[in-house]
């Protein structure tokens, strides 16, 4: 019993192959063949109007040599937010459950934050070390506090990330099989838990 509560995490298979393959291949089926139409088509118009909308709410805070983080960010985010719909489609799963995809995304991103921080900041990279107005006896062990949690920060977070995924999912899956299983036992109550499951 408890053991199908995990299976939706699981990718399922068919004859062997990994069907989050092809639904992953399946939005690129939708893009139109290139000819001399293609850029005032109106599906390439929708994605140019998606894309610099996602542009524009994540550059809007950053000063100006910040933009050049714009194409990275913006395709992560079109990225993540593909893979979690394409994870509501029948027979497929959403890939950020799993840790190892977290992790994967997570590494690199905060590795390159903070080579970047280092290279072009690198005394005020290395003063988030040690807060201002630290005793003098605790500065050797803040230091080697702040530089393990500098380290383990993408781990913590992907581990977090995965967790919090993991249980919205897990709720969901208890609140439907109360749901059905109260169906014919008690009717009344099982509306009540269908609708706190909509809401959910």
């Amino acid at each position: 019993m408890n053991l199908s509560f995990f299976d939706q995490f699981t990718s399922p298979c068919l004859l062997g192959i990994p069907l989050i393959l092809l639904s992953m291949l399946f939005p690129a089926l939708l893009l139109p063949a290139p000819d001399n139409r293609w850029i005032t088509n109106r599906l390439s118009t929708l994605q140019l109007w998606f894309s610099h909308l996602i542009t524009k709410q994540l550059m809007t805070p950053l000063n100006k040599g910040g933009h050049k983080w714009a194409l990275i960010l913006t395709s992560l985010m079109m990225f993540l937010l593909m893979i979690n719909l394409l994870g509501l489609l029948p027979y497929t799963f959403t890939p950020t459950t799993q840790l190892s995809m977290n992790m994967a995304l997570a590494f690199p991103l905060w590795l390159a934050t903070l080579l970047t921080g280092l290279r072009n900041q690198p005394s005020i990279s290395l003063g988030h070390l040690l807060p201002e107005g630290t005793p003098t006896p605790l500065i050797p062990a803040l230091i080697l506090i702040e530089t393990t949690s500098l380290l383990i920060r993408p781990l913590a977070l992907g581990v977090r990330l995965t967790a919090n995924l993991t249980a919205g999912h897990l709720l969901i899956q208890l609140i439907s099989t109360a749901t059905t299983a109260l169906l014919p036992i008690i009717p009344t109550v099982s509306i009540l838990t269908a609708s706190i499951l909509l809401l959910l």
